[in-house]
């Protein structure tokens, strides 16, 4: 089953990464949740979650996850990643829109993943967000 869970969250990479939001959005349980931690942000449902798709493929169009290590125990699925773009569109917040700023991000992530029967129920992402904003000339 460790091996279901690990390709489950290997295919819901692949689909953000092609920028395919029913993809995306079919990856979660109908109740499903994803929370940025650094905003901290929760999106929740199919009629939220494909936001975070597009919010990051608008401000980062060449938005990729570098996967580095997976821990993968029963239903929960924890992910070492680093995410690398440029920032080349504007990145919508909560706290106000941060103009594109031209500028190269390779950030650490933990990403924690809650699964039931193969669909993501929760994701919690804890990107490195001081690491961004330095990256990104913000700070």
């Amino acid at each position: 089953m460790s091996h279901d869970n690990e390709k489950a969250i290997r295919a819901a990479y692949q689909v953000a990464e092609e920028q395919d939001v029913a993809g995306w959005i079919a990856a979660f349980t109908e109740d499903g949740t994803f929370t940025d931690m650094s905003l901290p942000l929760t999106y929740r449902g199919p009629e939220e979650l494909g936001r975070t798709v597009e919010v990051y493929a608008k401000a980062f169009p060449d938005m990729h996850r570098e996967l580095e290590r997976f821990y993968v125990t029963g239903d929960i699925v924890v992910v070492q990643l680093r995410l690398q773009g440029t920032h080349l569109g504007p990145l919508e917040l909560p706290s106000g829109t941060v103009p594109p700023t031209g500028r190269r991000m390779d950030a650490p992530c933990c990403d924690v993943f809650e699964l039931v029967d193969g669909r993501i129920k929760r994701f919690d992402c804890y990107p490195s967000g001081t690491v961004i904003a330095a990256q990104l000339g913000l700070v």
